[in-house]
């Protein structure tokens, strides 16, 4: 089980090229149901996500990188790019700042993952967060690799 909110930010945090950072490629084979495949630095990865918002279920399984270039040629929408940094918080908790390239470049989300709804709804964001869009399905990226793109602010 998946359990995340996303945010758009306003500002990028300090000292950002210190943490962490995977460069990311996906694209989506369908999107009803999701399923993904990814390139995060030299793993890939088959995804398949159930429809939700705050929470849903995910199952990922390991591809070659064979696979994944055969796939990546049969992307139902565009392919998304982008840099993840990976910004550690109190109570085990990770920022994973999404700075995204070609089709989507200006666009910067944040996205944390709980353990359950109960820390999700009562996290409050950060000062450099602009606002909550976790129950907005036209931030998930399978929305978006339609070519559906949503509001940067």
């Amino acid at each position: 089980m998946e359990i995340e909110r996303k945010f758009l930010i306003k500002e990028l945090p300090k000292n950002l090229e210190t943490y962490p950072h995977h460069h990311i490629t996906q694209a989506y084979l369908c999107t009803e149901p999701v399923i993904r495949i990814r390139q995060k630095d030299d793993k890939y990865i088959l995804t398949y996500k159930s429809a939700g918002l705050l929470s849903r279920e995910e199952i990922e399984m390991p591809l070659t990188k064979d696979s994944f270039e055969h796939l990546l040629k049969k992307a139902d929408g565009i392919v998304i790019e982008k840099e993840r940094y990976c910004i550690p918080l109190e109570k085990e908790l990770t920022i994973e700042l999404d700075i995204f390239e070609r089709d989507l470049k200006g666009l910067i989300l944040a996205e944390i993952e709980f353990k359950d709804e109960e820390t999700a709804l009562s996290y409050q964001m950060e000062d450099w967060f602009a606002k909550d869009v976790t129950m907005d399905s036209a931030y998930h990226n399978s929305t978006m690799s339609k070519g559906n793109i949503p509001p940067f602010q």
